[in-house]
């Protein structure tokens, strides 16, 4: 692809950048330049760019071409080193898709996303990214792996030991290097400028502080070159090891000791199996952090117990456990890091006491909720009782002047009509509100259809007439009764409530937006902005398994679509998901993308209601499915039922009719009937002694484990469980 430039006045103003530096500029005042930082407005542009200025901004850079990411990846880092800027990539960020280049003492990143609704098209961003700790790149070194903040420099030179030699001894010079002598280190006690290598040379510098040259309180470097067999010098640069830390402090993860200061620590644990791990980069030498953990494990009641077969990359590594559990910590070099896994297993006896200690609670809590049910039960109809005694049960006169579709009780109140749907409350009973209807509306030739729904404190009255139809259902609300009629024989010729001709008129105002970007609320278990104007979050599990199934989080935020895809793509980034092409839909009022989370497969679903951009993220998790027996055969679907009613059911689905016993799926019986069946829709119905059938009907996707819980009422509750 050919280039294209473009030039950019001096930038006006200043972002406040990691070192926290920070630079004001008056409206009335150029900015003075600032050598560190490239003007990324000058930079190079690939072909058929079309920048994106609908938000401007003076350090960065964002345009969309019409090829796909991978092709538009390999074109920008071709067009930038014909440019002179040199690629390399950051320790431990191999997998990263970005692009970071270095010119000088300037750095640049590079991103790339898929175009809004363009699949074929990307959208390219430029940001200058600031050298805090400068050293020079060999001409034409390959294996470029760089770190701008401590420094720490690993690479390939082309030119052989000695030529390599003079030209670090020349370069670091020009930068401000000054090669340490034996008073010029004599603040670090543990120097030792003394040490040889049998197939190189090594040489340590120090730098100055200057703050405008990007140089800050700069420890010493130890710069290493060896020679290789096929006449090229490897070449690493890293903190000298006597300006580590020797006394590392300690955090915690899963209650597992991790040192600091560290480049990045993770951690992943189950709970049910009780097996945690903890792995961490330390920045610090390995006889550190080896002292570190012999003093933390030791506090913390840990003992070691021999060395452990070694894994790839160990230099150390030894068995420990404590009265609970046994584990094995792992010591390795990467880079300038000491890379530490350290895992801890709760033993079988332990974890058995456990469960056994869990099921009691969970036992007595049931028997405890039960008994509490059973109290709220009665003293919810006693109250019944007397509130059904204050609804007059005297018959009903129509209400005058009234200009529904069907007559009005005398007493209706709160009258609610809205041309397709009415509603009403009232102080007389259930009986009465029936019998008022059914006169009134036989009386205007409407003939009443069979309902098995007529208790005292709730009826259904079905109405049909020419072909319309009418629905009432009258319900005991407390110490009033609720009407609700909808149907086609309500419909009439009506003006629009004043609610949506103030909306048609534009007089309203539209939903409030975000103000400035968006930012993630740390409290949330699930990625959602802070700025959003609903949140829900629902967990799927089952007793005694720790892990959820299956989590779904909804929210709603007053921001554009594209600002919460951006938002999603980096947070969900952070925590390690890898967003997947299959089934990508990105368009500009929806997107649906699927992703693989360390936890297992997850979807993330983005649309546009009342202004605001919907969110949908479900993240599943099949190890817990599968250990739980509820993981759905590949290209199946599996159904759970489950009865916490205290009479047997009959559920009839896809021709089959299956028994379900009373508390099956309960605590006291946790497994219930399941059946595996193909996606679709299905309907169902349900049979118990002495009570209604229901029909309902149920939609099973590819891969989706759903429950139908019958409830002691006899109702139905559908819920995903995976």
């Amino acid at each position: 692809m050919s280039t294209v430039r473009r030039g950019m006045q001096v930038p006006a103003r200043w972002r406040l950048f990691a070192c926290g530096l920070a630079l004001l500029a008056s409206s009335s005042m150029p900015a003075r330049a600032d050598d560190g930082i490239v003007d990324v407005h000058s930079l190079p542009k690939l072909e058929g760019a079309v920048e994106d200025t609908s938000r401007p901004d003076s350090y960065r850079v964002q345009y969309g071409v019409p090829t796909v990411v991978a092709v538009t990846t390999a074109a920008a880092k071709k067009m930038f080193v014909a440019d002179g800027w040199v690629p390399y990539v950051r320790p431990l960020d191999e997998k990263n898709t970005n692009l970071v280049f270095k010119k000088g003492r300037q750095g640049l990143s590079v991103s790339f996303t898929q175009g809004l609704g363009r699949p074929d098209h990307s959208a390219v961003s430029y940001i200058p990214n600031r050298i805090y700790s400068n050293v020079p790149f060999p001409e034409g070194a390959i294996d470029l792996v760089f770190d701008e903040t401590r420094p720490y420099l690993g690479c390939v030179a082309p030119t052989a030991l000695d030529a390599t030699l003079d030209f670090y001894t020349k370069e670091m010079a020009a930068i401000g290097w000054r090669k340490l002598t034996p008073e010029t280190a004599a603040s670090w006690p543990n120097a030792n400028l003394t040490e040889t290598l049998p197939n190189g040379v090594r040489a340590f510098y120090g730098h100055d502080d200057d703050k405008r040259g990007g140089f800050y309180q700069q420890n010493p470097v130890m710069l290493t070159l060896t020679r290789r067999d096929d006449g090229r010098t490897n070449v690493e640069i890293r903190i000298a090891p006597f300006a580590l830390p020797t006394h590392l402090e300690t955090d915690e993860i899963f209650g597992l000791p991790t040192p600091k200061p560290r480049k990045s620590a993770s951690g992943k644990g189950n709970d049910r199996t009780g097996r945690h791990e903890v792995t961490v980069a330390a920045l610090a030498d390995l006889p550190a952090v080896l002292t570190f953990y012999h003093r933390e494990l030791t506090a913390r009641g840990w003992q070691e117990d021999g060395n452990a077969p070694p894994a790839a990359g160990d230099e150390v590594a030894i068995k420990i456990s404590s009265a609970e559990e046994a584990g094995v910590l792992r010591l390795g070099r990467k880079y300038d890091f000491t890379m530490v896994t350290l895992t801890a297993q709760v033993k079988e006896s332990v974890l058995a006491a456990r469960a056994k200690a869990k099921k009691d609670a969970d036992d007595q809590f049931m028997k405890d909720a039960e008994a509490m049910a059973k109290q709220v039960i009665a003293a919810d109809e006693v109250r019944r009782k007397a509130q059904a005694a204050t609804l007059s049960d005297s018959p009903l006169q129509a209400q005058a002047g009234s200009n529904t579709p069907v007559p009005l009780p005398e007493n209706a109140q709160e009258v609610n009509f809205d041309g397709g749907r009415l509603e009403f409350n009232s102080t007389s009973s259930v009986k009465a509100i029936a019998a008022f209807y059914r006169a009134s509306l036989k009386q205007a030739g409407w003939k009443e259809q069979p309902s098995v729904i007529n208790q005292p404190n709730m009826a259904v009255l079905e109405f049909a007439k020419g072909g319309k139809t009418i629905s009432f259902t009258v319900m005991q609300m407390g110490a009033k009764v609720n009407v609700s009629a909808d149907g086609s024989g309500l419909r009439m010729a009506a003006a629009k409530p004043a609610s949506t001709n103030k909306q048609a008129s534009g007089n309203q105002p539209g939903p409030a937006k975000a103000a400035g970007p968006l930012e993630s609320d740390p409290e949330s278990a699930l990625p959602v902005p802070k700025q959003r104007t609903s949140t829900s979050l629902g967990t799927a599990k089952l007793p005694g398994i720790g892990a959820p199934f299956r989590r779904e989080l909804e929210a709603s935020v007053p921001a554009e679509l594209s600002d919460v895809l951006a938002f999603y793509r980096a947070e969900l980034g952070k925590l390690g998901w890898q967003e997947k092409p299959e089934g990508a839909m990105v368009a500009a009022d929806r997107v649906q993308l699927a992703f693989a989370s360390p936890q297992g497969p997850a979807t993330l679903k983005l649309g546009r209601t009342n202004g605001e951009t919907s969110v949908n993220l479900v993240q599943k998790n099949p190890d817990a499915a599968t250990k739980a027996d509820i993981m759905p055969k590949p290209g199946q679907a599996k159904l759970l039922l489950g009865n916490m009613g205290n009479q047997d059911a009959q559920l009839t689905i896809n021709k089959q009719t299956i028994k379900i016993s009373a508390g099956a799926g309960g605590p006291q019986s946790p497994k219930g009937p399941m059946l595996d069946l193909p996606p679709g829709k299905y309907q169902y119905a349900l049979k118990i002694a002495g009570r209604p059938a229901r029909n309902e009907a149920i939609e099973l996707g590819a891969g989706d484990a759903w429950g139908l819980m019958v409830g002691p009422t006899g109702e139905v509750l559908p819920l995903q469980m995976y």
